[in-house]
């Protein structure tokens, strides 16, 4: 039987990389801060995508998370759609 593999977070668990890793960490975050002023306006999904300037079929796909749909080129523009802008920090691992 075989040690069973540990890993720092889940992002380091399903991508091949760390380059892959932070990206995916990097995209549910904004994801979740998105989701998060969606419902902290109480808006329908229709309303949440008419703001962010996309569809209610992709506007469902990020309140589900399904972080593989979205790169963070996507995720910036909506989140600025939203009067939202983006800052991103560096820190050393």
């Amino acid at each position: 039987m075989s040690k069973a593999k540990v890993y720092a977070s889940v992002w380091d668990a399903l991508a091949d990389t760390p380059e892959q890793a932070a990206n995916l960490r990097a995209r549910a975050e904004l994801m979740q801060q998105i989701a998060a002023i969606v419902k902290d306006s109480g808006w329908t999904q229709t309303e949440a995508a008419e703001h962010c300037g996309i569809t209610q079929p992709r506007m469902n796909d990020l309140l589900r998370g399904r972080v593989s749909r979205f790169s963070l080129d996507a995720l910036v523009n909506i989140a600025t759609a939203i009067g939202r802008r983006v800052h991103m920090e560096l820190e050393s691992t």
